[in-house]
C-alpha cells in the first residue's frame, strides 16, 4: 500500500487558530446549551460544572474503573493523554474525548432516569421540523428527471443549504460553476461507481442528523428508484456525538418525516421504509464510528466490510478528517494519496468547516487565498466532492 506523506498532526493549542476557539469557547458554550435543554438536576449540574472547569483550565481526566468503555478508549490513546492540557494532544482527540465526558455528565452511560437519553434531542428535532424543511422538501416536486441525481447529490454534499442543490437550474446543474464555492469536483468519477445497472452496495458513512441526513436518505433512495445500487448501508454513529451526528433514532426520525411529507418526498420515503424492512437498506452502527482516530486506524472487522462495497461515500466535515488524517497537508496534497489506506472506492462530499484540505489544484488555492486569506477553510461557504475510484 503507498503510504502518503507525512504532515503536522493538528492541535489546539496555537494562540488563535480555528480548533483552539472550539475548545476555548464553542465546547463551553455547548456545555451550557445541554444544561439548559432538560431539566437536569443538582448532581448533573455539578457534573456539567466540573466538566467546563477541566475541558477549559484543567487535564484531560481518565475514565472511572466502572466505565464500559475504558479499555476501548485506552487503547484510542487515553492511556497516553490522560493528565495533559486538552491543547496540548491532537485536536481530533480532544474533541472526541470532549463529547465522551459530556454525556457521562448527563448520565447517559450509567443506569438512571439520564440513561440512553440524547442531549442533543431536542436541537435535532428542531431543525428537523423548522419550516426550512417543509420547503427544501416541496423543491423536490419541481425537480426535472434528467437532473434528480445531480441535484440531490449536491443536496447531500450541502447539508443545511440543501435547497442550493434542489433548485440547480436544468442548464448547469452539471457544472461546476454552478454551484458557487465548490473548490473540488469529482462528481462524474462517483457516478461512473454506481452505474445504471448497478448490482452493488453503497455504504454512506453519515454525518449529521436533521436536514443534513435527509437530504443523504433521499440520495440513497434514488439510487434505489434508478436501479443503481442493490444495497445500501448507512452508518450512524452508535451514541450522540458532535451535537448533531446522526444515530439509529435519527434515522427512524428523518424517515417517519419523508412518510408525512406530501408530493415527492412521501414517494421516497416510502422506498426507504420499504428498503429497510426488506433488509436492502441496513443501518449500521460500529464502535469506531466514535473513535478519535483516522480511518487509517480502522479495525480488521470494518476494513473487510467497506472492501465489498461498490463504493463508500463519506458525509461532512468530521468524517473527511478521519479519512484523510487532521493534519496541515499542503492544500494540493493529491486527495489519492492521503485515502491509499481506503479498502475501497471512496468519495468524500464535505462542506468545509476546519482546517484540513486536500485535493486542490494550485489555481484554486491561490484563488481562494487571494480573495479570503484563509477564512474559505472554516466559513462552511465551500464544498467538494472528492473521489478516489
Amino acid at each position: 500500500m503507498p503510504h502518503a506523506p507525512s504532515a503536522p498532526v493538528i492541535l489546539g493549542n496555537e494562540p488563535g487558530s480555528f480548533p483552539r476557539s472550539v475548545l476555548a469557547e464553542r465546547h463551553p458554550a455547548i456545555i451550557r446549551q445541554v444544561r439548559e435543554a432538560f431539566p437536569y438536576g443538582p448532581a448533573t449540574h455539578r457534573a456539567l460544572d466540573a466538566l467546563l472547569d477541566s475541558c477549559t483550565k484543567g487535564v484531560i481526566e481518565p475514565l472511572p474503573a466502572t466505565a464500559g468503555d475504558r479499555d476501548r478508549w485506552e487503547s484510542w490513546g487515553l492511556a497516553e493523554y490522560a493528565g495533559r492540557s486538552w491543547y496540548d494532544v491532537p485536536w481530533l482527540w480532544s474533541e472526541s474525548y470532549f463529547y465522551r465526558q459530556l454525556l457521562d455528565a448527563v448520565g447517559y452511560f450509567e443506569p438512571g432516569p439520564g440513561q440512553g437519553i440524547d442531549p442533543f434531542r431536542p436541537f435535532k428535532l428542531a431543525e428537523l421540523d423548522a419550516p426550512e424543511t417543509d420547503e427544501e422538501l416541496a423543491a423536490l416536486d419541481g425537480l426535472s428527471t434528467r437532473d434528480t441525481g445531480q441535484a440531490l447529490l449536491h443536496g447531500s454534499l450541502w447539508g443545511n443549504r440543501a435547497d442550493l442543490g434542489f433548485r440547480l437550474s436544468d442548464a448547469g446543474a452539471g457544472t461546476a460553476a454552478a454551484v458557487p464555492g465548490l473548490v473540488a469536483d469529482d462528481s462524474d468519477v462517483l457516478w461512473s461507481l454506481l452505474p445504471p445497472s448497478g448490482t452493488g452496495t453503497l455504504v454512506l458513512i453519515a454525518d449529521n442528523a436533521g436536514r443534513e441526513l435527509v437530504p443523504d436518505l433521499l440520495l440513497i433512495a434514488h439510487l434505489f428508484d434508478g436501479g443503481r445500487v442493490e444495497r445500501a448501508v448507512l452508518h450512524v454513529k452508535p451514541y450522540p456525538y458532535y451535537v448533531s451526528d446522526a444515530t439509529p433514532a435519527d434515522v427512524l426520525d428523518a424517515v417517519r418525516r419523508l412518510v408525512d411529507a406530501p408530493g415527492a418526498a412521501a414517494a421516497y420515503g416510502r422506498t426507504l421504509w420499504s428498503a429497510m424492512t426488506d433488509g436492502r437498506l441496513t443501518v449500521r452502527v460500529h464502535p469506531f464510528s466514535c473513535a478519535p482516530l483516522p480511518y487509517a486506524d480502522m479495525p480488521d472487522d470494518l476494513r473487510r466490510e467497506l472492501a465489498g462495497a461498490a463504493l463508500t461515500v463519506v458525509k461532512g466535515d468530521l468524517n473527511y478528517r478521519r479519512l484523510v488524517g487532521d493534519r496541515r497537508w499542503p492544500p494540493t496534497t493529491p486527495f489519492a494519496e492521503v485515502t491509499a489506506h481506503f479498502p475501497g472506492p471512496v468519495a468524500a462530499l464535505r462542506t468545509l468547516k476546519s482546517d484540513v484540505i486536500t485535493g486542490l489544484d494550485a489555481d484554486t488555492e491561490a484563488g481562494l487565498v487571494a480573495a479570503e486569506e484563509q477564512r474559505w477553510r472554516t466559513s462552511g461557504t465551500h464544498a467538494l466532492v472528492q473521489v478516489r475510484a
